[in-house]
């Protein structure tokens, strides 16, 4: 399997948003909620409005489910960006019912897009825009991770929410380079 990168740039980021919403408010919603909440992408295309909405289809709650890989369940309390993504994807469709996925393939009734959907999205926009690192459906959960990791959140923390069993496994997520470790060397003056 090769690895991918995080998109640790964020102008290439909100880049990124800017493309997909003027393409497609489905795959903007998808890079948005993926980036905010460090889900898989297999558990994050299967989610469904039911996941996420309230009974009374106005407010959001929080998001409880077992994740696919590690069989753990997971907690997840949806950020403002996430809700507000959510919030513009349900404003552009005409019909939905709670057990509509959220990321529904053009395919079928009511389908998830796929992994490869999704991957390719995701490829297509980071080419569109100029990333230059490996993307990939990991991009997303890595992208989460290496943005908690540059504001200071602890990598014990970072480790817990993405259900590592080891802080090495999140070392490499990370994905940290030379340029991190010198603007460490560079800002930390005692």
């Amino acid at each position: 399997m090769v690895s991918v990168d995080p998109i640790r740039d964020p102008k290439k980021i909100d880049s990124m948003k800017i493309y997909l919403k003027g393409n497609n408010i489905r795959d903007y919603t998808l890079f948005v909620v993926g980036i905010n909440v460090a889900l898989r992408v297999s558990d994050l295309l299967n989610l469904t409005w039911g996941d996420v909405l309230n009974p009374n289809k106005k407010s959001f709650k929080t998001v409880n489910l077992l994740e696919g890989k590690t069989h753990k369940r997971r907690e997840i309390q949806l950020n403002k960006t996430s809700q507000n993504a959510f919030k513009e994807l349900l404003n552009s469709l005409d019909t939905y019912t709670m057990t509509d996925y959220i990321f529904k393939s053009r395919e079928g009734e009511n389908k998830p897009l796929t992994r490869q959907q999704a991957l390719n999205i995701l490829k297509d926009s980071a080419k569109a825009v100029g990333v230059k690192d490996n993307v990939g459906t990991h991009t997303l959960r890595k992208t989460w991770g290496y943005h908690a990791w540059k504001k200071g959140f602890s990598p014990a923390l970072i480790m817990e929410t993405l259900n590592h069993s080891n802080l090495t496994v999140t070392k490499r997520y990370l994905g940290v380079r030379q340029d991190d470790i010198n603007d460490l060397y560079g800002s930390l003056n005692i």
